[in-house]
């Protein structure tokens, strides 16, 4: 009869007391209790030690553990772990190294430790598997930009203007704004390209400021073009496009904003500025092979012109004066251009392709016209 766990503690006392007697048979005793004669001996050998608890299931843990990561470095990872709520294994991992510690053990062992200590969000911290991802060549060849918000305080909603660099990752800024409009866009960008200087280009989606549902150009991206920034919008639907600046919004919530409370726009500036020091400064980034930001970026050689010279086009250009309705004149012809462009020179130049030209606004082209077509 095989031994059930209700009854193994007592199955081995009963057999014991068995074995025990004169003249007992072990073989004979072994096979009606179907055990091998070494599992015989082996609970013979522990009765016989006298423990209470001699004959009930011993833990197979070892005594000694010399793999065991040191408690000292435990309580560490712990200690880390909370300070950085949302950092998982690799991140602690390299934070701790650049803080001079020595000795940590792999990403997998803290991550286990993390574990044993119900200190793992599983639900946000499971890997979601490799993806594509793209980065520009060098620093301020291109910045995402977007708002986050509203954020509440116990004075109301504001809105957080963040600019990210493309190549680096790194933060520009966290601006926080009344409203998102183009006069407190347009004042808080400003502080950013007055700091950090211009970059060569830079994205956005189409809402409001710099975008709109009738055509991309507003006197936002205007002025934006009058700094010689390039400008690009993000595909309608495709947030993606934006990726690296809409996974910067998901690590400034989980690491900040839901973590604290703010009193007014002046407490959660601060709040900001100082969180945003540890994500360029101290947060390892996986995208950067735990590097952090401010070691892939640099200063912009670009400055901001608070004063904007006039523009040249070139000797092919046809220049016309786009009037307050957002049309030009060309050839007895009337062709909408954009009301984001009234009252400043455009340039029609020549494409290769007979009757199509490309219309720029500055260096940027903005749009095209065939003009074959009839008045609009």
């Amino acid at each position: 009869m095989p031994w059930k766990e209700v009854s193994i503690v007592s199955l081995r006392k009963e057999f014991v007391a068995l074995a025990e007697l004169p003249g007992a048979n072990i073989s004979e005793l072994c096979r009606r209790y179907e055990i091998s004669r070494k599992t015989a001996y082996k609970w013979l050998n522990r009765a016989r030690s006298g423990r209470v608890d001699s004959l009930h299931n011993q833990s197979t843990r070892p005594s000694c553990s010399p793999n065991k990561t040191p408690d000292a470095i435990e309580e560490l990872i712990i200690e880390a772990r909370l300070r950085y709520c949302e950092w998982g294994g690799r991140k602690l991992k390299k934070v701790l190294e650049n803080e001079g510690h020595q000795g940590l053990p792999s990403p997998s062992t803290i991550t286990e430790i993390l574990r044993r200590n119900g200190l793992l969000k599983t639900s946000s911290e499971q890997h979601r598997g490799p993806w594509k991802r793209f980065e520009h060549a060098h620093a301020n060849d291109l910045w995402q930009m977007d708002f986050k918000g509203p954020i509440s305080t116990h004075l109301g909603g504001y809105h957080a203007l963040t600019v990210l660099d493309d190549h680096s990752r790194y933060s520009l800024g966290i601006e926080i704004c009344n409203r998102q409009t183009y006069q407190d866009t347009r004042a808080a960008l400003t502080s950013i390209f007055r700091r950090s200087g211009l970059p060569k280009r830079m994205t956005m989606d189409n809402g409001n400021p710099w975008g709109n549902t009738h055509g991309r150009w507003t006197r936002f991206a205007v002025w934006l073009i009058d700094q010689g920034i390039g400008v690009s919008y993000s595909r309608p639907y495709h947030p993606q496009t934006q990726g690296k600046d809409e996974r910067f919004h998901r690590s400034l919530k989980a690491e900040l904003l839901s973590r604290k409370n703010f009193k007014d726009a002046s407490h959660l500036q601060a709040g900001c500025n100082e969180w945003r020091l540890l994500y360029n400064q101290k947060r390892p980034h996986e995208s950067l092979d735990m590097d952090v930001p401010i070691s892939r970026y640099q200063t912009s050689t670009r400055t901001y012109k608070e004063e904007v010279p006039p523009f040249e086009y070139s000797a092919v250009d046809a220049v016309r004066v786009v009037n307050k309705v957002g049309q030009i004149s060309y050839k007895g012809k009337v062709y909408k251009i954009s009301e984001a462009f009234r009252g400043q020179k455009i340039g029609m130049r020549p494409t290769d392709i007979d009757g199509i030209v490309a219309i720029y606004y500055r260096h940027q082209r903005v749009t095209q016209l065939d003009l074959r077509q009839t008045n609009v």
